[in-house]
């Protein structure tokens, strides 16, 4: 029986999951050209094209398809186990990839890496901020954060905030000058700040509830970004109201620097939470993140 290279299989799971030969090359440390080289000759030698490859784009045929879903399971499986090894030093080690939005890399993740960190000198975290919703599997990452409700449904997701809500907010001397609106409605003929989604490009339509039923209210105003960090900014200039969670809110609301309208309309939904792929076994590194971030109330 011809006996394969388990390298060549580490290379091709890179490959399918990553989706380019560009990206898995400078993950393995290999050139492009090497890396396409090694897939043909594993495509020859099992005698069936694993890769389809355009000028653009690399995707997995059937036959790919099949042998990721059981390779690329057992080497996570492989992975995991040698990871586990760290267990018999006195601290977890290793690199773990974090996907998140750029709120909750400042409201939660920061404070939480900055207590964590010195604990785990072994461990080193890495954070990408991005604000769409990106295949963390796809990207290379590790885990991911976002709001609960847009977790996808084949991933382990774990709390790591309260719930939260949307206030709007805008400066005292905002609503000295242009009064206050009594009711979602009223936001129509006040300055807002819009928000625009960096993943589809549309505009954030204000969500309020109203006697049990949804309201969301498309506001005008001379200002739209796509980050929360200068809406905030120009809320607190008093140049408008802006509508933003509770969590980046709440030391201005605390301090005065802001003020909040409409919070009968405003009702809690699921927080934010750390997710992952179903597959993962985790290593004592990443178990240790986890349990740091882990929301339990109170």
């Amino acid at each position: 029986m011809e006996r394969h290279d388990l390298s060549d299989f580490v290379a091709f799971v890179t490959i399918a999951r990553l989706r380019s030969f560009t990206r898995a090359a400078a993950q393995l440390g290999v050139t492009p050209s090497a890396l396409s080289h090694r897939m043909k000759a594993l495509e020859a030698r099992l005698g069936i094209r694993l890769l389809n490859r355009t000028t653009r784009s690399v995707s997995p045929t059937e036959a790919g398809e099949r042998l990721l879903g059981s390779v690329g399971a057992k080497l996570d499986g492989i992975e995991a186990d040698i990871a586990q090894l760290a267990e018999l030093r006195d601290r977890p080690a290793g690199n773990i990839r974090v996907n998140s939005d750029e709120l909750a890399a400042h409201k939660i993740l920061w404070p939480m890496l900055r207590d964590f960190l010195p604990r785990f000198p072994d461990i080193n975290v890495e954070v990408t901020i991005d604000n769409g919703f990106t295949d963390i599997v796809a990207s290379g990452a590790d885990a991911g954060v976002r709001l609960g409700g847009v977790v996808e449904k084949d991933m382990i997701g774990v709390a790591i905030s309260p719930p939260l809500r949307m206030l709007a907010v805008a400066a005292p001397a905002y609503f000295a000058k242009h009064g206050r609106p009594r009711t979602p409605r009223d936001l129509v003929d006040h300055a807002c700040l819009n928000y625009r989604f960096t993943s589809n490009g549309g505009i954030y339509a204000w969500e309020f509830e109203e006697q049990g039923q949804a309201l969301d209210v498309r506001v005008g105003g001379q200002l739209i970004f796509n980050s929360i960090f200068p809406i905030m900014q120009a809320a607190l200039d008093g140049a408008g109201i802006g509508c933003v969670l509770d969590i980046h809110a709440a030391e201005h609301l605390e301090s005065g620097g802001l003020e909040a309208v409409l919070e009968d309309y405003s009702l809690p939904f699921e927080g934010y939470q750390l997710y992952y792929p179903s597959r993962r076994q985790p290593t004592p590194a990443f178990s240790e993140f986890v349990k740091a971030l882990h929301y339990r109330g109170g």
